[in-house]
């Protein structure tokens, strides 16, 4: 027992000494003047524009300036709900490019619609426009060849890897687990914001990464998500952030990282990266759609709002420092600072129903007033959610939220009535195998070389690559019923029908410690109330159960309702199995209009039938997880 202990032991220590292996600073800088000698500098276009594609998006940013003075800044903004709607804008806007794109994400796969803004990226490169693509390490593409590749790609195309933990770009499973046991500070701390920015004109933020399902095209899988695209003087303070993580220490050339350095000195520049799609009659549908200047004006800028109040919001990177104080955590502290100047209703919609404890303080304390403001909340059911671990903390604390904070809860249905979802030419669709993709008409050289290569990949959440533990409880659960479900993804805020945010923070305890996050603050009636429309639609009936108080058990009551606290209360050991609250569903009829009552009003039974705590789900081994994680791992909040 011993030797094999010994045996165990060594093959661990070995394991760990080899992930932690660095190149040396010769051998980095070796790396690096291979990428940077491989780099065309090619540029397939001689005019001043850059040869960019007529946009009204683009026109949109430069009226938004034009009409703007220091003391009276000019605005639109345009709320994309719609995932197809979301891509198309991003297609759009890197075509009309003209100087700069700087792109930063959390997650960027290699499938289908992070494959085509690659596509374009590396197009406008060779166009003559200057790219920077800033990614987190967690998800920063899926073969170290196409970071190698893309390292070398142009000179007008540069990427950067943030916080890299073991010198790599990607982490294998192995190496995640050395990394968790060397590094476990450094590997909690992502960069979670997401940002495209246009010539400094147009940005675009909100919950979606690059990956099909944030834009429909998953065929089993999608998230319910919102983008923000805002035009107007307040692009140049997106600029400036992004410039604060771009010069960070922590983020770092993929060139100069361990795995792609040695890939690059070893056997050199692999070829141009490029997938071929699964669906490439949608990507040419698309694309199709994005050179329609009057389809692009009718669907992004007509309906866009002039706005005023415009403020856009960011942690830095100095929050990952180890230094940094609570001034560090700008979006956490500007999103409660909102929240305590309600007078009249909050609407909140996060993913993940998680609080930290500053916001529990917050909202206890508002729940205690006179006259407190209503809360109600949009957030994931079981059925609907890509990570039960986070799901199993909200339902453990149902009581709380209901009793001591106030909160009116709607869980996300996984088959949503009428949600704003594609399944249509740009929308999702039933599978097929993959084959080759067509060239376009209008091609360069470098873009048909492009369409001739690649592999494809499989998709990951954002939970299931947020924290160390998110990532085996990334995965929804087993339903009663098949089909394309969705599960809710997006952060956004309203406050009052006067303010409105949209952003990445999920108002959890990582938003407010770990990851950095960023967010647009509007403060214009109109905005507020346009965005709180939208979140109120995903707690319609159709589309959400309501979480209200479980009918109290006809033999003592009183003990019961006391097990179930004190359970509650315990961090681990919550055994007691019947819990607080329960999920219900609307009945309308005639003594029951929409719209449905409040669940702590008279009427809310009458109008509700209850439909158990996890309706939907086909209970197995994961609502299993779900008990068990209720049970015993409340610690481990802060990380989810």
């Amino acid at each position: 027992m011993k030797a094999i202990r010994g045996r165990v032991l060594l093959a661990l220590a070995a394991l760990l000494l080899g992930g932690c292996a660095t190149l040396s600073p010769p051998q980095r800088d070796e790396a690096a003047r291979i990428a940077i000698a491989a780099r065309s500098t090619e540029v397939d276009c001689a005019q001043a524009d850059a040869c960019a594609l007529a946009s009204p998006l683009r026109e949109l940013g430069e009226r938004a300036l034009a009409e703007s003075s220091a003391d009276a800044p000019r605005h639109y903004a345009r709320i994309l709900d719609r995932g197809p709607d979301a891509l198309l804008a991003r297609i759009n806007l890197i075509r009309a490019a003209r100087r700069s794109i700087d792109l930063q994400t959390y997650i960027f796969d290699e499938d289908d619609s992070a494959q085509l803004v690659l596509d374009e990226l590396q197009a406008a490169a060779f166009r003559g426009v200057k790219v920077r693509v800033l990614m987190d390490q967690l998800s920063a593409l899926k073969q170290v060849e196409t970071l190698a590749a893309l390292a070398a790609v142009h000179a007008n195309f540069e990427l950067r890897v943030y916080n890299p933990v073991l010198d790599r770009a990607r982490l294998s499973t192995p190496m995640y687990a050395v990394a968790a046991a060397c590094c476990w500070g450094k590997l909690n701390r992502r960069m979670h914001n997401k940002l495209l920015l246009v010539d400094d004109l147009v940005g675009i933020t909100g919950g979606r990464n690059y990956q099909d399902d944030y834009y429909d095209w998953d065929a089993a899988y999608n998230f319910r998500d919102r983008d923000l695209l805002v035009a107007g003087p307040v692009a140049g303070d997106m600029a400036a952030h992004f410039q604060a993580f771009w010069q960070s220490p922590l983020s770092v050339p993929a060139e100069r990282l361990g795995d792609v350095g040695r890939l690059l000195r070893e056997h050199g520049v692999p070829p141009p990266p490029h997938q071929p799609y699964r669906k490439p009659e949608r990507v040419q549908a698309l694309l199709a759609q994005g050179a329609d200047a009057g389809l692009i004006r009718a669907r992004f800028v007509e309906p866009a709002l002039p706005v005023a109040g415009v403020q856009f919001i960011g942690d830095l990177p100095d929050k990952h420092s180890g230094r940094a104080g609570r001034e560090s955590e700008q979006a956490s502290n500007t999103l409660q600072q909102l929240i305590a100047s309600a007078k009249s209703e909050v609407l909140l919609q996060t993913p993940y129903l998680v609080l930290s404890k500053p916001a529990q303080r917050l909202f206890r304390g508002l729940h205690r007033q006179a006259d407190p403001p209503r809360i109600r909340v949009s957030t994931n059911s079981l059925a609907a959610t890509d990570a039960f671990l986070a799901y199993a903390v909200s339902y453990k604390y149902k009581r709380r939220y209901l009793r001591d904070f106030g909160f009116e809860i709607h869980e996300f249905k996984p088959f949503p009535a009428d949600a704003p979802f594609d399944a249509g030419p740009l929308g999702a669709d039933l599978g097929e195998a993959p084959v080759a993709v067509p060239v376009p008409r209008r091609t360069t050289l470098r873009q048909r070389r492009l369409a001739e290569r690649g592999l494809r990949s499989a998709p990951v959440s954002e939970a299931g690559r947020n924290s160390p533990f998110a990532s085996s409880g990334g995965l929804p659960v087993r339903l009663q019923r098949a089909g394309i479900r969705m599960g809710l993804h997006a952060k956004s805020m309203v406050v009052d029908e006067r303010v409105g945010v949209v952003g990445t923070h999920n108002f959890d305890p990582r938003g407010d410690s770990l990851n950095t996050e960023s967010a647009v603050v509007i403060a214009d009636p109109a905005f507020a109330r346009a965005l709180a429309a939208s979140i109120r639609g995903d707690m319609a009936p159709g589309n959400a159960w309501t979480i209200g108080r479980r009918d109290s058990s006809p033999v003592l009551p009183g003990i019961e309702f006391t097990l179930a606290r004190v359970s509650e209360r315990m961090p681990v050991f919550d055994l007691w199995p019947v819990k607080y609250a329960t999920s219900y569903e609307f009945v309308p009829g005639p003594d029951c209009p929409p719209p449905p009552p409040s669940p702590f009003d008279e009427d809310f039974r009458r109008c509700h039938r209850p439909v158990g705590d996890f309706p939907e789900v086909d209970l197995g081994l994961k609502w299993l997880g779900v008990r068990v994680f209720t049970a015993f791992g409340s610690g481990l909040s802060p990380i989810l």
